[in-house]
């Protein structure tokens, strides 16, 4: 019963058949029956209970099995407890009970998340020694640790190992690699060269693979050919991918080439009925930075009409249009409407605000706002001091912009080129102003 309803999903029922179990004296739990409760407990999230049913199967003198150590290894890592999963693994050879394969896997994937690289690519070069076979799984997970750490040529030897331990990459395999070569920064003709080499070797690319493919060329500023893939996609059958809309979107934008980004935007809602909030928020974005604010605020009220709740990257986008179209007091009003929805701003709208009021406000409203961050949660960060720098700067108070530029220092925070620039402006005009009232005499 208990692993009929494991098969079937209904893991919060298993504990109610555990209970009705324990309650009857002449039928006790077994291996099996803890390890269907600590499975479990492990997908309902109750780490507490899992942990205490395996101290408790233990001190009932029963053996845990392979399965079992690695369901609570994995409780472990993601409790980030990574000593005691290490001290797990240990305990589990010392009581003569082998690794698997899945073993190995948790305890690569938990010390890659953790941050311990060498330690997950040392437990793969024991498992070989110990005469382990990985699997597609493990290797993937020790492809995608070593990528993400930019050690993108011990992720291609891995790649090129699979074949001499019989292990055929998937289609996971190739997206892995083509990821991590965008992430390091590599050529994107080698990323556009493993694409080749999947379809050669017979991998049918998914829709994940053009979305990384889209995204990498797009932050490539090889626009044109992410359209083609774009092309391509539609062509093999695959549903529009609001992410890689996304990214083409974007970068059509950040290109100027506003008309065509809003085609691709409508073409994704004709084709999906609706967009995602973060499309919108790019949208948002891009409207307001050419001056379309209209179509700005009309998108934004499009999204709650839709029911896609704006979140905050939408909000920040609408409120930096506005800013940029000096509407100041109608983008702090809707910093307030945005915390009454319950979406709570981020530094970054705060940022927004802060530069209008900087640019536009004069110094007093600027600082005070500057000190209300300083007094809630939300800690400023070199943007915030900058823009308040460049403020003081440009009304004239140096002394203050002094003191601030202390504090900065103090807070290992780095001044950026406008500010200098307003420094240097404000301190020219100082020294006009001298010139002037000393007859021209100069003063340095």
């Amino acid at each position: 019963m208990i692993l009929m309803l494991m098969q079937e999903g209904h893991h919060d029922k298993v504990h109610e058949l555990y209970n009705e179990m324990c309650n009857e004296r002449n039928c006790f739990p077994d291996t099996v029956t803890y390890s269907a409760l600590i499975s479990a407990f492990g997908k309902l999230g109750r780490d507490d209970s899992a942990i205490r049913l395996f101290d408790e199967m233990k001190d009932n003198g029963l053996h845990p099995t392979a399965k079992i150590y690695t369901t609570l290894l994995a409780i472990f890592f993601k409790l980030g407890k990574v000593e005691q999963a290490l001290s797990l693994a240990q305990e589990m050879k010392e009581k003569g009970c082998p690794p698997t394969v899945f073993t190995y896997t948790e305890l690569i994937r938990g010390l890659g998340r953790a941050g311990r690289v060498d330690d997950a690519y040392a437990i793969y070069k024991n498992l070989l020694k110990e005469g382990c076979k990985p699997d597609v799984v493990l290797m993937n997970n020790l492809i995608n640790i070593l990528g993400k750490e930019g050690r993108i040529e011990d992720a291609i030897k891995i790649f090129n190992e699979m074949s001499s331990l019989h292990c055929t990459p998937n289609v996971v395999t190739y997206n892995t690699v083509i990821k991590a070569l965008f992430e390091s920064r590599a050529p994107a003709s080698e990323s556009a060269s493993w694409f080749e080499k999947m379809k050669v070797n017979g991998i049918v690319p998914s829709s994940f693979t053009y979305s990384i493919l889209i995204d990498g060329f797009c932050k490539t500023n090889r626009v044109e050919k992410a359209l083609l893939l774009l092309e391509e996609m539609d062509e093999k059958g695959f549903p529009p991918c609001p992410a890689a809309y996304c990214s083409l979107i974007n970068s059509l934008g950040k290109a100027k080439r506003y008309e065509a980004a809003n085609e691709l935007f409508q073409e994704l809602k004709e084709n999906c009925g609706r967009s995602s909030a973060r499309v919108y928020a790019v949208m948002i974005k891009h409207f307001g930075k050419c001056g379309r604010l209209d179509d700005a605020v009309d998108l934004f009220n499009e999204m709650k009409k839709l029911g896609c709740s704006p979140d905050v990257y939408a909000y920040n986008a609408l409120m930096s249009g506005m800013v940029r179209a000096d509407m100041i007091d109608e983008a702090h009003s809707l910093l307030k409407v945005m915390e009454e929805n319950g979406c709570i701003p981020d530094l970054n709208s705060h940022n927004i605000i802060l530069n209008g009021l900087a640019r536009t406000g004069g110094p007093n409203r600027a600082l005070e706002m500057f000190s209300k961050m300083k007094h809630s949660k939300i800690e400023p960060d070199a943007v915030t001091y900058n823009t308040i720098l460049g403020c003081l700067s440009r009304a004239g108070l140096l002394e203050e912009a002094a003191k601030l530029m202390k504090e900065m220092d103090s807070k290992g925070f780095e001044y950026d080129l406008i500010t200098y620039s307003s420094i240097l402006e404000a301190v020219g005009k100082v020294d006009d102003i001298h010139k002037s009232s000393s007859g021209g005499s100069g003063m340095t």
